[in-house]
């Protein structure tokens, strides 16, 4: 069968390519064609667009780049006509990917969203055009399959994509990469996960720079991602700067981690799966943080808080998000050991809840056996 594939971020690109593969094991002769990023392609599919190029952030953002976003529109529109696929498979990206869905509904393509758009938190009526044009919905954390069913949304649970890709994760052979990163043997690390977008790293990134100086006896690292180049936040942090940067490397300088300072998004699961204390910030544009907040309908923006249903992590949010009060969180988090042992008590609890490994492999056979009896 044929598969087309829309991914529009880094954390996308991560469960698409796993979600590629389980697709090509069942399917072995799957012709899958995507937008993503290197880790589809080297799964198997053919990545016509890079989301490097699709990710803007906020409504600002979007304002400005509108055209290019048209542009993107049209040639999906025409790309997936052309290959006529058997099953569009939609990642995340909403405000994107309903617009897609909306027309290849019409169209009469079989339509999945693996990835659901934070309906729950905002923009809540998006779920009635889910429901008109999703033949079926595949949700990754427990508390959405309760909220699709209260809509009456075809939707499965089908566990997060993250516990399969962490079980895979070899233990890290910390001389080895402390020499190759030339990091200092006797010093403990700090993580720096600035996101993955230009506009977040920018923003985030200066303010987490002016905490360096206030732990000099541990070593900061920045975990760069893949759809941006080194050079970026060299440029950010100037040429000069005691930290190290890595690339492509995040799960090992997790793993050897005694805390991180993380942008709101898929890396903070990552962090609390890895099992190191972290604090979680977010600083959006001022117009764009404004509305958000207008029209959101949750307690808490970090994932591990949000599945939790309670505060586990620390949430430095906007105006909040100072060097001083990331400096204080970091310093609990290193120095008071009852808050680290109840630290990893919830960790624990968040796998359990999360449902056993297997994501990809459960939504690569419903998609499957849903186009064969359909």
């Amino acid at each position: 069968m044929k598969y087309y594939i829309i991914a529009g971020e880094a954390s996308g690109d991560l469960h698409g390519s796993n979600l590629v593969a389980s697709i090509r094991q069942k399917d072995p002769g799957a012709k899958i064609r995507a937008w993503g990023g290197e880790k589809m392609r080297r799964n198997g599919a053919n990545v016509v667009k890079n989301y490097h190029d699709l990710a803007f952030m906020g409504f600002v953002e979007v304002l400005i780049n509108l055209n290019t976003i048209l542009k993107n529109f049209n040639f999906c529109k025409k790309d997936i006509t052309e290959f006529n696929p058997d099953a569009i498979i939609l990642i995340d990206y909403p405000g994107f990917n309903l617009k897609i869905a909306k027309w290849a509904k019409k169209k009469g393509f079989k339509v999945f969203y693996y990835i659901s758009p934070q309906v729950w938190a905002w923009k809540r009526r998006r779920v009635y055009t889910i429901k008109k044009v999703v033949d079926k919905m595949l949700c990754i954390l427990p508390f959405e399959k309760k909220f699709y069913d209260n809509y009456d949304v075809d939707c499965q649970f089908v566990g997060h994509p993250l516990l399969d890709e962490i079980s895979k994760i070899d233990i890290v052979d910390k001389k080895k990469f402390y020499k190759a990163n030339r990091l200092n043997p006797k010093k403990e690390i700090i993580a720096l996960l600035p996101g993955s977008r230009k506009q977040e790293v920018s923003r985030m990134l200066s303010v987490m720079m002016k905490v360096v100086k206030m732990f000099p006896d541990y070593q900061f690292v920045i975990a760069c991602a893949p759809s941006l180049p080194v050079s970026y936040y060299k440029q950010i942090i100037g040429e000069k700067a005691n930290v190290r940067l890595v690339l492509n490397r995040t799960y090992q300088l997790l793993q050897l981690s005694s805390a991180a300072i993380v942008t709101s998004g898929t890396a903070t699961l990552e962090t609390a799966l890895i099992d190191v204390p972290e604090v979680v910030c977010y600083k959006a544009n001022k117009i764009s943080y404004i509305i958000a907040r207008h029209l959101a309908r949750v307690r808490y923006i970090c994932l591990v808080n949000l599945i939790m249903d309670r505060l586990v992590v620390k949430e430095l949010i906007q105006n909040d998000m100072t060097a001083e009060n990331i400096a204080s969180e970091v310093k609990s988090l290193l120095t008071n050991q009852k808050r680290q042992k109840k630290l990893l008590e919830d960790y624990e609890e968040l796998k359990y809840v999360l449902g056993n490994t297997g994501a990809s492999d459960r939504a690569a056979e419903t998609i499957i056996s849903y186009v064969k009896k359909n």
